[in-house]
């Protein structure tokens, strides 16, 4: 949990690792190294993930790139994954939004192959697979998506438009 401590299996939480090969620290910047450090060497990883009953790891997304949705923690790339079942769909983005009633609401930005899709189409797909939280609530179609030089899509630079 966000307390640093053990969650029982498939319960998800930040990953944190410890090892010999883990840092001290950050060089000189002990306000960041205490923002990722743990008491006994344990380090925040900024990842969100569970561990299965065999002792798998799974990571579900970023925690930076989570999104509140009325007090329930929404992971992008679920909602991504869903949206890129549906044929014709390239790739997608999801996002939080700030909203006064809900804190945030998704908005996703879609790159398709079949002009054909409209915002309803892919609505109506993320109705039928994602519970009512997760749901987009809008929808922005584009040519591309911005990403970083090893092409993984930059959710930060949509954030920031």
């Amino acid at each position: 949990g966000d307390d640093g401590n053990e969650l029982p299996v498939g319960e998800v939480g930040e990953i944190c690792i410890k090892g010999p090969q883990v840092m001290e620290g950050y060089w000189q910047r002990p306000q960041e190294t205490a923002n990722v450090m743990l008491p006994g060497g344990w380090l925040k990883t900024g990842d969100i993930g569970r561990m299965d009953e065999r002792g798998y790891l799974f990571i579900e997304d970023r925690k930076k790139d989570m999104i509140l949705v009325s007090g329930f923690n929404v992971y992008p790339n679920e909602i991504e994954n869903v949206v890129v079942e549906m044929d014709g769909i390239l790739e997608a983005a999801a996002i939080g939004q700030e909203d006064e009633r809900c804190g945030e609401v998704v908005k996703l930005f879609v790159v398709r192959t079949d002009p054909n899709i409209t915002e309803q189409d892919v609505i109506d797909h993320c109705r039928e697979n994602l519970t009512g939280y997760k749901r987009p609530r809008s929808v922005e179609f584009r040519e591309d998506l911005p990403k970083t030089n090893v092409g993984k899509i930059l959710r930060r630079a949509l954030r920031d438009e």
